[in-house]
């Protein structure tokens, strides 16, 4: 028993990973051999990376003791910006960094408001969700603008690899949860992150500079969300103000269902996308099962009340065996 806690605390993932396999094997089964056939798969792949790069900026924000509710409002912000640009004539590389630009400086601000001023991050971020949900539909200026037809689609939405299983936008996904995933748990800077979340007043009398470490955080998420609203954008051919609505709450019960921490300072990049995975799965084996779709948002949230009972519950018979002991 002592093994098993040891082995959560050290990979809180697994229990994510765990229930992942045994909803694969329970949705294979009820879809008669459907779930997993190659069609069906490359469905869920798909849109993946929309969904998991937004996962994976706030699971290393929550790491550092933060949130950040205005993902799901940058995500929409981000291309509307970046199509409002190339209808003048902005180059689609140029028209892609000013997208980044605005959402750095989003993150920044959230950061910035509620490190400086020592306003919880919930309620900074919630305002900020408002913020930049009203100024996509300003931009927009009331209707989508249409995508020029030369863009380089083919580079964030082709379909390659063996059968065409994947879409390009899938092996940015890779890339990118590789090199957060490395940064967080082989760098000094990703110490400083669990350190920050984990104990703040020990950690910046130990001299970590903890307001830029949080604030550097803020940054990525933002810019996350952003990369992942174009993908989908390029995906769909149109800019629409409305996506992204709900993303956040979603990307907090993926963080959470992969075993991150609400109190910061555990948590990993892989259990933030084995989290989003869980949801995406859900969301296609109830359909395939032929089962009401309504109960889709009642199975994510009740998910993400289990997933945190559960991690509190291990964490605190984890800490009487050490007491024991």
């Amino acid at each position: 028993m002592k093994r098993l806690f040891k082995t959560y605390l050290e990979k809180p993932e697994l229990a994510g990973l765990i229930l992942l396999v045994l909803l694969v094997v329970i949705f294979e089964i009820r879809s008669n051999g459907v779930f997993l056939n190659q069609d069906n798969l490359r469905g869920i792949l798909g849109i993946l990376p929309e969904t998991g790069l937004v996962a994976i900026g706030v699971t290393i924000l929550m790491i550092s003791g933060e949130f950040d509710l205005s993902v799901g409002s940058v995500f929409a912000l981000m291309p509307m910006c970046m199509a409002v640009l190339m209808v003048e004539g902005v180059p689609f590389p140029l028209a892609l960094l000013a997208g980044l630009i605005v959402c750095a400086v989003i993150g920044f601000i959230n950061g910035y408001v509620t490190i400086w001023f020592e306003i919880p991050s919930f309620i900074t971020t919630l305002g900020m969700l408002f913020i930049a949900r009203s100024l996509t539909i300003v931009v927009s200026g009331g209707f989508p603008p249409l995508l020029p037809a030369d863009l380089p689609n083919w580079l964030f939405t082709s379909f390659v690899g063996p059968g065409n299983m994947f879409r390009m936008s899938f092996l940015w996904f890779a890339g990118i949860a590789l090199l957060t995933s490395l940064m967080l748990s082989r760098t000094n800077f990703g110490n400083w992150i669990k350190a920050t979340g984990g104990f703040h007043p020990a950690a910046a009398s130990m001299g970590i500079p903890t307001a830029r470490v949080k604030l550097a955080c803020f940054v990525v998420c933002s810019m996350l969300s952003g990369f992942a609203g174009m993908l989908q954008v390029l995906r769909l051919g149109s800019p629409l103000p409305s996506i992204g609505e709900g993303l956040e709450l979603q990307a907090v019960a993926s963080a959470v269902i992969g075993g991150a921490s609400l109190a910061g300072g555990i948590g990993t990049v892989a259990g933030g996308i084995i989290g989003t995975i869980l949801i995406r799965i859900i969301d296609n084996g109830l359909v395939l099962s032929n089962v009401d779709a309504n109960w889709f948002k009642f199975a994510i949230g009740f998910l993400t009340i289990f997933a945190v009972v559960a991690n509190a519950w291990m964490r605190k018979r984890a800490k009487a065996i050490k007491m024991e002991g």
